[in-house]
């Protein structure tokens, strides 16, 4: 199985073989952590004809050594894996890296999901996923953790900036997904950054949930409503460990969320 597979020299075959590659200087580098062969592969070869240089690991144990000797731009992390699961590696990394990692996970793994971005993940995305997504949520994270590197590089239009927003105590810049509240900083994932946007844009206007997933998701993705509550849910509660009075975040039962101007 892959989990007992051991870490090679990347070769020319994209996708290939598992461990580092010798990355060419000034490229952007991701690091895929999965026991499924198969999606390693699959995302391995989508990555590389973006322009990323991939580094494939099987299993946490294995990776995270590799992850703090040698830190890629951006990892991605499976959740349920044999030897060292997606959490347990990401704490560790956490205690010695701020590395922007994203989560793979089941659409059944809620709770799991919550833990890992306390633990300080940048995103998750549910399998099955859509390759396109995951490949526009790693270019925001990047944009995000280093914009002026990430101007220089070719987005798809897609990814076209929005102008910034302003509402009130709310300040937002999609360039670089920052977010202030009361001139404080709040963390959001890209996700829960583009849902806020989608209500921030148009105050006092009721989004559906589908609307928001709309928003959040582009690309066709299955997102049920519990998904899109969570990432409310969370979102309040980061604005409230800087505002304990936050309540700009309407919710109209049976029609959705509006964003009030604080």
């Amino acid at each position: 199985m892959a989990g007992d597979l051991h870490e090679t020299t990347q070769n020319d075959a994209p996708g290939v073989s598992l461990g580092e590659a010798s990355a060419p200087s000034g490229s952007v580098e991701i690091a895929l952590v999965d026991d499924d062969r198969n999606i390693l592969t699959t995302v391995s070869i989508a990555l590389q004809a973006e322009g990323f240089v991939t580094r494939l690991y099987s299993d946490g144990e294995t990776a995270l050594k590799a992850l703090l000797d040698n830190p890629p731009d951006l990892a991605v992390f499976d959740i349920k894996m044999p030897k060292m699961d997606g959490l347990e590696l990401l704490r560790r990394v956490r205690a010695n890296s701020a590395l922007p990692v994203i989560f793979l996970t089941s659409k059944d793994d809620e709770a799991d999901e919550e833990v890992g971005l306390e633990l300080g993940a940048d995103d998750y995305i549910a399998k099955p996923f859509s390759l396109r997504l995951l490949t526009a949520r790693i270019r925001a994270i990047l944009r995000r953790a280093d914009p002026v590197r990430e101007a220089g590089q070719t987005t798809s239009t897609s990814e076209t900036a929005h102008a910034n927003i302003d509402r009130g105590r709310l300040f937002m810049d999609p360039a670089r997904h920052h977010v202030k509240w009361d001139d404080k900083p709040v963390s959001l994932t890209v996700t829960e950054f583009l849902i806020l946007e989608a209500l921030a844009a148009r105050p006092g206007v009721i989004k559906s949930r589908n609307q928001l997933m709309d928003a959040a998701y582009p690309d066709d993705v299955f997102v049920d409503d519990r998904t899109v509550d969570s990432h409310i849910k969370r979102m309040r509660r980061k604005f409230r460990s800087v505002d304990p009075t936050f309540g700009a975040i309407d919710t109209l039962y049976g029609a959705g969320y509006s964003f009030t101007d604080g």
